[in-house]
């Protein structure tokens, strides 16, 4: 494959990938690959498929989320539970680079698709294990959504107002930065693969990346863990607002709410000048966070005061010449109809196998040289049996 070739279909053209996992850690790590180029074949139960393509809104019986998390896969209807289908997969990890699973730890070793067969076959392959617990302790065998990791992790206690229940983010964060943590791990992998080529691995050592979903969640959280350690303090709820920085917050408009973000010293002083309170901005105690989230409630009540009687328009206009860091709260619909989101290319439009076109979110992150791009639609169940195994002799 000459130079161009393979800029243009992706950093990660070349790379093979084989997915048996389901919903969403796993397959959010594919989709992930297979934007930047990879060859991605998602291996699907052949009655049902993936429980997600039965998940939320559906058009034509298959859900418009599947339309995203399968864009630019193969789908091959294979039953696991069938010896005779493991050793066609088995074969196809035997020519992989990358195998992603997101099963409960000890059914792939149960199917004899454990790392230790597999790697025996495949040294070069890296194997991504995303479960709820990861693959050892004594949580390892209990079931995991991202929902529980989410508790267990440190963020459900957080997302809430101070006294009421715990709510959710309101998408299945958990997963998604498990997938995340997932890619890196692969990135990581392929990197030492690469550097340990030598005479006695010709494609380089693969290795297993073990992602425990509460794990990837209390990885971004923050000054939680030694907060309580140097000094006993259990963060609690705060609501809308960031607990100590301040100011940082949302805050009551006639038609809405604003997000304001005026935590920095010097942002602080142009938002203070911006609201009519420049005796605050020229305050010397007010001068850095620590004297500011003395006085958090002083400050948030002089902004609330001022962007009460205004529109969130109105406030955005005065915050944004300012420059001061502050934005509304977006719906779908304001996504949508965003001339930002629609320059940055984050939302694109694909034609699904009904017939239907349909908006989806962009590629992220945006490399210059080679970037990713939505090059195939989702799969219909066991779309590509077909070609991709008649591509490949027969199972030993």
């Amino acid at each position: 494959m000459d130079a161009q070739a393979a800029v243009s279909r992706g950093p990660l053209a070349g790379l093979k990938v084989v997915e048996l996992g389901q919903l969403i850690a796993g397959p959010f790590a594919a989709k992930t690959l297979a934007d930047f180029g990879a060859e991605v074949i998602k291996i699907e139960p052949p009655a049902s498929g993936d429980p997600l393509r039965q998940w939320r809104l559906l058009h034509d019986g298959t859900s418009v989320w599947w339309q995203v998390q399968s864009r630019n896969k193969q789908s091959v209807a294979l039953d696991l539970k069938d010896e005779a289908a493991r050793a066609i997969v088995r074969g196809l990890i035997g020519e992989a680079d990358v195998l992603i699973e997101n099963f409960k730890p000890g059914v792939m070793e149960a199917w004899g698709l454990d790392y230790e067969r597999l790697s025996a076959a495949n040294p070069g392959l890296i194997m991504l294990r995303i479960s709820g617990y990861g693959q050892t302790g004594p949580y390892r065998d209990r079931p995991g959504f991202g929902v529980v990791a989410e508790a267990m992790g440190g963020l459900r206690h957080l997302t809430a107002e101070p006294g009421r229940v715990p709510v959710r983010v309101g998408v299945s964060i958990g997963d998604t930065l498990a997938s995340l943590h997932g890619v890196i791990g692969i990135l990581m992998a392929l990197q030492h693969r690469h550097a340990s080529i030598g005479p006695d691995a010709p494609k380089g050592r693969g290795q297993v990346v073990d992602v425990a979903l509460y794990e990837a969640v209390f990885n971004c959280m923050e000054s939680l863990l030694p907060e309580y350690s140097a000094f006993g303090a259990v963060r609690e709820p705060a609501g809308s607002a960031l607990p100590g920085i301040a100011p940082s917050n949302a805050y009551p408009c006639g038609d809405g709410w604003v997000l304001v973000a005026g935590n920095g010293d010097s942002i602080f002083k142009r938002l203070m000048s911006a609201i009519g309170r420049d005796d605050l901005g020229a305050d010397a105690a007010l001068a850095g966070n620590a004297g500011r989230v003395a006085r958090v409630a002083e400050i948030d009540a002089a902004i609330a005061a001022w962007t009460t009687p205004r529109t969130v328009v109105d406030v955005l206009e005065v915050l944004n010449a300012a420059a001061v860091p502050a934005g509304r709260i977006y719906t779908a619909k304001d996504i949508a109809e965003d001339p930002h989101y629609r320059a940055r290319g984050m939302i694109q439009r694909v034609i699904t196998a009904e017939g239907l076109a349909l908006d989806v979110p962009g590629i992220v992150p945006k490399l210059s040289l080679t970037p990713g791009a939505i090059t195939r639609r989702a799969p219909t169940l066991g779309e590509d049996n077909d070609a991709v195994l008649s591509a490949r002799p027969p199972a030993a």
